[in-house]
């Protein structure tokens, strides 16, 4: 009976060929607009994730705000020695006002920007950020390297030129810009530059006092559970990086949501389209339906072939709705879109296909479309074929 079953499941959704045509379309283009936007918004929360721990430390272990504590080269070993720690470097950050001399008739607010400079050991927090090759250029005491979007954008210097920084004492020190670097985060890039500690130790007449250490773990993931740790053992301020970033990766994810819960309104409504078709089909072949209950075909079986018709429009609306979001999302991943850094942080449009995506996307589109077949399917296998043929 079960191949009797598939071809009268068949043979009703080619009688209405055009309605399930479109009714497949629309189903496509839900999973397919679902699937891409889940890829893109991926690719952005990964892109944005990486591009920030190129400057960013796993781990920060801080005094408390606006104080600094003494270097002590007992707390550097204790924290080397430590489980999942890589490397640590001391730090002493402020922030100041950055600046080069204007000429006469130049804007001066066109040549500044604000900054959060801190003080490092080139050698050491080398080894904490290794993506950030350019802070390894700080090889004099009168160096700097800025940020890319700071530097060009913001001040329109480049390695080579001088400026000057000005903090809320309003105590001035010259500086050479040794080096700029792009991350791709336009957080970081427009606001971050780096000096030697000495240096800003000097400046801020702190000498052999810093502001905390930097640390480095075997797994960017692990961070959390080790900066608590950490700060337990020494007592001070820990944070890791998601803390930082908590703000911007939870509006993310939430952005995330909200995208999947919109264009998942689009199957909904062609899932609507499915039961059109199947309540149409039923109002037409109630004669039919009472035929093959009179001769013996049970009510589960009618029930099964309403329910395949739903199953069998929606199967072929989640492949093809698959099929054009991954290809739509591998032609994004191989010529990526070019973005606006200043204003989406990064400077081209990402994709991450995660394959667990699709699973719940297509399982999803399926379960929508039998449910939706599951009401017309009840009232034909419901139909008495005593009163239908009476």
């Amino acid at each position: 009976m079960r191949p009797f079953i598939l071809f009268l499941a068949l043979k009703h959704v080619r009688r209405r060929a055009l309605q399930s045509i479109l009714t497949v379309v629309g189903v496509a283009v839900g999973v397919m607009v679902l699937i891409t936007a889940l890829s893109l918004t991926n690719g952005f929360i990964s892109e944005l994730v990486r591009s920030t721990l190129k400057a960013t430390p796993h781990v920060t272990l801080s005094a408390l705000p606006g104080k600094t504590i003494a270097f002590d080269e007992g707390v550097m070993a204790s924290l080397q020695g430590q489980a999942n720690v890589v490397a640590v470097a001391p730090y002493i950050t402020t922030q100041a006002l950055v600046f080069r001399r204007a000429n006469s008739d130049e804007d001066v607010s066109a040549t500044q920007g604000y900054t959060q400079i801190f003080g490092i050991d080139p050698t050491l927090e080398g080894q904490v950020l290794l993506d950030l090759p350019a802070i390894r250029g700080l090889d004099s005491d009168e160096s700097i390297v800025l940020g890319q979007s700071l530097a060009l954008n913001q001040m329109g210097v480049f390695p080579g030129d001088d400026v000057q920084i000005m903090n809320f004492s309003q105590k001035r020190q010259g500086f050479t810009v040794a080096d700029t670097f792009r991350v791709g985060n336009e957080l970081i890039d427009a606001v971050v530059s780096y000096t030697s500690i000495p240096t800003l130790q000097a400046y801020l007449g702190k000498e052999g006092e810093i502001s905390g250490y930097h640390v480095r773990v075997s797994d960017p993931d692990l961070a959390p559970a080790v900066a608590q740790r950490l700060g337990r053992q020494t007592g001070l301020l820990a944070n890791s990086w998601q803390g930082l970033f908590s703000t911007l990766i939870e509006q993310l994810q939430l952005q995330k949501a909200l995208i999947g819960v919109v264009v998942f309104l689009i199957v909904i409504v062609a899932a609507m389209g499915i039961a059109n078709i199947l309540i149409l089909t039923v109002a037409e072949k109630t004669e039919e339906i009472a035929i093959l209950r009179a001769m013996g075909t049970s009510q589960r079986q009618i029930l099964t072939v309403f329910m395949l018709e739903g199953f069998i429009l929606g199967g072929l609306g989640t492949l093809l709705g698959a099929l054009l979001g991954f290809s739509i999302s591998l032609y994004f991943q191989l010529k990526p879109f070019p973005l606006p850094g200043d204003l989406y942080f990064i400077t081209q449009l990402p994709v991450d296909m995660q394959a667990f995506d699709f699973v719940w996307v297509c399982a999803l589109s399926l379960a929508t479309s039998v449910i939706a077949g599951l009401v017309p399917a009840r009232r034909a296998s419901g139909l008495n074929p005593v009163d239908i043929i009476r």
